[in-house]
């Protein structure tokens, strides 16, 4: 009797943890808010791109991606989110990828723009050796996307590997599509 109990208590264990996550990932706490401005202003912290700020790229909705070069789940969703560049080119869309690194060999820009050329990458990329971006959205995983509204105002969170056509990368891509009509 008690292993049959054991077993029903990790199952309950299990669930309840995937709901908990599911919770933390649509309760963070700067959806509704103005996202943080971005904090790397010289062009050394920033490729394919002069540097950024998030009052100029209103009117836009953006999807910041953040990212580390050593993360498989990361090269896992560049496909789908290569895609989703492509399919809103001719919008008032843009990708902002924030490269994050996990580790100390990751700190090297070279080798982070080599990994950008190996995966046709050619949306601005910020630079985030001291993980300041990454603790103003209050981020913890890699890759994690942060849908900005025209206003600049972040609307959604999500984190994980993402495909094209997957639960996650639908649910990201309607947010996209309504607030490109707002």
């Amino acid at each position: 009797m008690a292993p049959a109990y054991l077993g029903l208590v990790v199952i309950a264990v299990i669930v309840t943890m995937r709901v908990s996550f599911s919770e933390v990932l649509a309760k963070h706490t700067l959806v509704d808010q103005l996202a943080p401005e971005f904090n790397q202003q010289s062009a050394e912290d920033w490729l394919n791109s002069e540097p950024l700020k998030i009052a100029n790229l209103a009117g836009q909705v953006v999807l910041i991606d953040f990212w580390t070069f050593g993360c498989w789940n990361c090269y896992n969703s560049f496909p789908w989110l290569n895609a989703l560049q492509k399919k809103h080119a001719d919008k008032a869309f843009k990708i902002i990828g924030v490269h994050t690194p996990e580790f100390s060999h990751e700190r090297d820009r070279a080798k982070v723009a080599a990994k950008m050329a190996e995966f046709k990458l050619d949306h601005p990329v910020m630079i985030d050796n001291e993980f300041s971006y990454w603790r103003a959205l209050h981020n913890r995983y890699w890759p994690s996307y942060y849908v900005v509204d025209k206003k600049g105002v972040v609307r959604g969170f999500y984190a994980g590997e993402t495909h094209a056509g997957d639960s996650q990368a639908r649910r990201i891509g309607s947010l996209i599509s309504r607030l490109l009509a707002e």
